[in-house]
């Protein structure tokens, strides 16, 4: 069972095209434009151990808000192409994730009904040259589109890098472990409805 997908997506502020492999190594190539926001992806994809390609162009001259909430879009519903109506997965997942003197939690439900809770704050507005106030913008877009409740809370932390990576890996454990196939649901969604 092959569980890749490709989406491509064109509008006047960005133009976006994502390839996932959930089977994959956790190998990525990303362009976004956005040096931070490539680290972020690249490490959402090796922590995820989700296989990612991300071609991202948008419109930088204005401001990053564009590409960066519609790469969320895009990847989110890259996800959801490629788990096929969540059949046979283990659908929940969570992670713990320490970075130095910062503690992230992430919990997921692949439930086909989306919700973001994000807890998360940060005492810069900047990391690199990306403001902080993006980070849930992203995760907002990819919760709504990959069909994902997702809880995100920075426990504790006060440097603004190590709360947003131990942010996105903490989504991407949670994830590696959501996706996986459970042999027990016999290749069904994992619900009592029959499907999600």
């Amino acid at each position: 069972m092959s569980r890749k997908a490709e989406v491509v997506r064109n509008t006047k502020e960005t133009q976006i095209r994502v390839a996932v492999d959930l089977d994959g190594t956790g190998v990525s190539k990303v362009s976004t434009g956005i040096g931070f926001f490539d680290h972020m992806l690249d490490s959402f994809a090796r922590h995820g151990g989700i296989d990612i390609e991300v071609e991202t162009q948008g419109d930088l001259h204005i401001d990053m808000h564009h590409t960066v909430e519609d790469t969320g879009i895009v990847l989110g519903q890259a996800i959801k192409d490629a788990l096929d109506g969540f059949k046979g997965v283990r659908r929940f997942g969570h992670a713990y994730i320490p970075m130095d003197e910062t503690l992230s939690r992430c919990a997921i439900d692949l439930s086909n009904r989306p919700y973001l809770i994000w807890r998360v704050e940060f005492r810069t507005p900047k990391v690199g040259d990306m403001d902080t106030e993006l980070f849930k913008e992203f995760h907002h877009a990819f919760a709504m589109n990959a069909g994902a409740c997702v809880h995100l809370e920075c426990l504790y932390g006060t440097n603004s890098h190590h709360i947003a990576e131990s942010g996105f890996k903490a989504l991407a454990r949670a994830l590696r472990h959501a996706v996986e196939l459970d042999p027990k649901t016999h290749g069904h969604a994992p619900s009592t409805k029959g499907v999600l």
